[in-house]
């Protein structure tokens, strides 16, 4: 503007010194002195800002649309991840319960078993034995023949005697007296006892099992000839110090040799406690 001022003066003084110019060749001075101090570069300049403007922001936006799209998809992705890690979680909290029920379990189990075999090596020396020695006392059986050797006839009698079977087989206990024929329960329990009788010639041959001096069963052949043989069996229940043997009866006779014809046998079959025999 001040450069204006500074034109119009000199063109004043220009006039005044070589007598005027007219007025339109101080107009298109004017307007050229105008252009040459103030060229139409603003107007451009906005064009092409302008332009530059809308071109950068149909570039920009797009790429934000889209930016915000995958961080949107981001997002659910790591929302379905998070979903997904909880659930692993409640399912490992779970099994972990789980785990922590059966460790302790097996815990319980353990110290039972530990307390089980403590009990057992508290035991001592003198249990042991008694233990042993109990098992021992449960092993009764025998079984006897009437002669050790040679052969011949036993009886008759007027009277019933004990038979004495002399040819022992076994007499694991030794609960049977050879000597006396006479089996003493060494413990509460219940028994099986047989006998069997052989004769020959035309007798009779009839002997019994007896408890405690009473009769029980009894094994009986009767023949006018030839050869007879009889036996017969019984389970008892003998309370410790009953006596078990077998009686000839008076008027009979029977024949053994080395085939060991008559026999007497017995053994326990189970031991019994005192409930047990307050309920027979």
């Amino acid at each position: 503007m001040k450069g204006l001022v500074c034109l119009l003066l000199l063109l004043e003084t220009f006039v005044f010194v070589n007598g005027g110019l007219n007025e339109n060749e101080i107009s298109q001075q004017l307007s050229s002195e105008d252009r040459r101090q103030n060229p139409p570069q603003t107007d451009t300049l906005r064009a092409e800002a302008s332009t530059d403007s809308q071109q950068y922001c149909h570039l920009c936006f797009p790429d934000i649309h889209a930016a915000l799209r995958e961080l949107t998809a981001t997002v659910t992705e790591q929302k379905e991840i998070n979903r997904e890690q909880k659930e692993n979680i409640r399912a490992l909290e779970t099994r972990l319960r789980d785990a922590e029920q059966a460790a302790e379990q097996q815990t319980i189990s353990l110290e039972e078993l530990k307390k089980k075999t403590d009990e057992t090596s508290n035991l001592t020396l003198s249990q042991v034995e008694e233990l042993r020695k109990e098992n021992r006392d449960r092993e009764i059986a025998f079984s006897a023949a009437l002669m050790e050797s040679g052969s011949g006839f036993v009886g008759p009698f007027t009277t019933e005697i004990t038979l004495t079977y002399r040819n022992v087989f076994t007499n694991i206990g030794n609960a049977y007296n050879p000597i006396t024929g006479v089996f003493t329960a060494p413990l509460r329990g219940a028994y099986m006892f047989r006998v069997s009788v052989f004769g020959h010639g035309g007798v009779t041959a009839t002997a019994d099992i007896v408890k405690n001096g009473e009769h029980v069963v009894i094994a009986h052949a009767d023949q006018t000839q030839g050869e007879l043989n009889s036996s017969n069996g019984v389970v008892l229940i003998l309370e410790v110090g009953d006596v078990v043997y077998v009686r000839l009866w008076s008027g009979t006779r029977i024949y053994d040799n080395t085939n060991n014809l008559n026999t007497f046998s017995g053994f326990l079959l189970f031991p019994l406690r005192e409930d047990e025999l307050c309920r027979m």
